[in-house]
């Protein structure tokens, strides 16, 4: 038995099962609160560098991981649940909840998968310095909490923007949320902003 509910920012509709929450997607590898300000103190804190050159086409996906299924279709069927891959590994049916916004969503049209530090982020962060095969793991990462499914119109909303600029809706996720842009900064060796360390240690402050 199912009902639905609307999250309190009015940002869509998650289906809650009164035998408990749809489960939330878990990619690898997230830190505990302890571990990810430990992290975070690691890091190198200096000013964003420039864009100047920066091309999403520098950073290659989505690549094939096995068979016919691309780095996408992989992460949908890992964030899922009850997911259906077609013969070419197309996802025709399932069910995604956006932990960004509380909202569920049965087609995968619907769903985006965002790269939690996005792409120009990165470059601006030390990633312009890569070979482009360094980028391209960076990109297509399925062993750090890089690549999650979520709500694609929310994932537009945060672009490229880091989190003393963008946080997801529902505020109950940004301890996660912080989590894993410290993790996958700390794993990939890119810098932060001092606006971006605070932002981050404010989120990390909710756990």
């Amino acid at each position: 038995m199912q009902f639905q509910l609307k999250d309190m920012l009015g940002v869509g509709l998650a289906l809650v099962s009164l035998t408990g929450a749809i489960p939330l997607p878990t990619p690898p590898n997230i830190p505990s609160a302890a571990t990810a300000r430990s992290e975070l103190a690691a890091l190198t804190v200096a000013p964003a560098g420039s864009s100047s050159g920066y091309s999403r086409d520098l950073f290659p996906h989505w690549i094939i991981q096995s068979g016919s299924c691309d780095t996408r279709e992989v992460v949908l069927k890992r964030d899922g649940t009850n997911v259906v891959q077609s013969s070419s590994c197309s996802a025709t049916s399932g069910r995604w909840y956006s932990p960004y916004d509380g909202a569920t969503w049965t087609a995968a049209s619907d769903v985006d998968i965002d790269h939690m530090v996005p792409l120009a982020n990165a470059w601006k962060s030390g990633a312009s310095s890569w070979t482009t095969a360094r980028r391209q793991s960076f990109a297509n990462d399925l062993s750090n909490p890089q690549l999650i499914a979520v709500t694609d119109n929310v994932n537009s909303a945060k672009g490229d923007k880091s989190p003393d600029a963008w946080k997801p809706p529902l505020a109950s996720y940004h301890c996660t949320y912080a989590r894993m842009w410290v993790r996958v900064k700390y794993a990939w060796g890119l810098k932060v902003t001092s606006a971006e360390k605070s932002a981050l240690t404010t989120m990390l402050n909710t756990c």
